[in-house]
């Protein structure tokens, strides 16, 4: 599925327009952004939890020529799902 078909999904499920549908998407995704680029988690009950984790400096190597290198810590999103979408999906 991708973001039509998600924002065609809503308008159906929730009775309104697609451009409607299309800014609440758009304004739950830059809510979720902004918290996470804030350091916070984002909790849906029943769904899961989007979380920023912390990636260490670590050695790398180029798999091209072997050479070790440095590869700068960073922030990444992750998702945890909650215990309704696991069960759904099983």
């Amino acid at each position: 599925m991708n973001k039509t078909e998600l924002v065609d999904l809503i308008a159906d499920k929730a009775d309104i327009s697609k451009s409607s549908a299309a800014r609440a998407l758009e304004a739950a995704i830059a809510g979720i952004t902004d918290a996470l680029r804030a350091g916070d988690q984002v909790s849906l009950v029943g769904f899961g939890t989007f979380a920023v984790k912390q990636r260490a400096e670590r050695q790398g190597r180029n798999p091209k020529t072997g050479e070790l290198l440095n590869i700068a810590a960073s922030r990444s999103p992750g998702f945890k799902p909650g215990k309704a979408l696991r069960d759904a999906l099983n």
